[in-house]
């Protein structure tokens, strides 16, 4: 399938029926939970981590993944975080449109920040966006063109809680990447990965910042305490900023994002989902 964001992109996406017995109609779809997830920088849909959690998901409901903008066979170029809370927007709204009442979102790394500011961004009951834009200028609202695109709980893994952070040697390494041309060729060929070369402008809403708008709606902080990316300091800080609503798992001998997240994790995700999501 593809989906267009509201800028026009055009992003891969895949569906897939919870495994499941469930009837096919309407109704049945409606009954039926949807994870909705987003990988983190360098992954797309059909990479073997994001197929790995699709496949554990799938054992609580439907689940669509798909890949980025600049990823897979999405259009467009990358923004690292910015502009893909677009994809995910066009993702959600593809869920309700197939008639599920019940979306959570699941975001790892990069995908993790954008699970944040789509979830800040994009409030169930929120104004139309053709009457006004967002905080930080970007895309429609959740009575945009797609549909309502709001979701009903959300996961964050391996989120930042700031941007530019450059304290690890890994994420010296991921600016070199973005920022500098023989960067963004090496992400194109070896990671294959294609990169904006402009600036954020605006700078988009700070991922503490979006989780300290995110409730009522339920969320969940998941991070390893060996990750190589962001240290304790990150999940910490969106905790302290999203309130006593927030749950935060601190992983023991856990890296970084998706490919450190092994299946009993991610059964334990898809489980706190499905028990705090309004109809789980």
């Amino acid at each position: 399938m593809v989906l267009l964001a509201a800028d026009g992109v055009a992003i891969e996406a895949v569906y897939e029926p919870a495994d499941f017995d469930a009837d096919v109609t309407q109704d049945a779809a409606g009954r039926v939970p949807v994870t909705v997830v987003a990988h983190g920088f360098t992954g797309s849909a059909g990479r073997p981590h994001v197929r790995r959690a699709a496949a554990v998901f799938r054992r609580y409901g439907a689940v669509i993944t798909f890949s980025f903008r600049g990823h897979g066979a999405s259009g467009g170029r990358s923004t690292v975080g910015d502009r893909e809370v677009l994809d995910l927007a066009a993702a959600v709204a593809w869920a309700r449109r197939l008639g599920h009442r019940t979306v959570w979102t699941v975001g790892f790394s990069m995908g993790g920040s954008v699970v944040l500011r789509h979830a800040a961004l994009y409030p169930a009951g929120g104004p139309d966006a053709h009457a006004s834009r967002h905080a930080d200028g970007r895309g429609s609202g959740p009575a945009d063109a797609h549909g309502p695109a709001h979701t009903d709980a959300v996961v964050a893994v391996s989120a930042p809680a700031r941007w530019y952070y450059r304290g690890t040697a890994a994420m010296r390494r991921l600016h070199w990447v973005v920022t500098r041309p023989l960067g963004r060729a090496v992400g194109r060929y070896g990671l294959r990965t294609r990169i904006h070369t402009s600036d954020w402008d605006p700078v988009p809403l700070d991922p503490a910042e979006a989780a300290a708008r995110i409730a009522p709606t339920p969320l969940l902080l998941v991070h390893g305490d060996r990750d190589p990316y962001f240290p304790l300091d990150h999940p910490r800080a969106l905790a302290t900023a999203a309130g006593p609503q927030a749950d935060l798992w601190l992983e023991p001998g856990m890296g970084h994002a998706e490919n450190a997240a092994d299946e009993a994790l991610l059964a334990r995700i898809a489980d706190w989902a499905a028990r705090r999501a309004p109809g789980g």
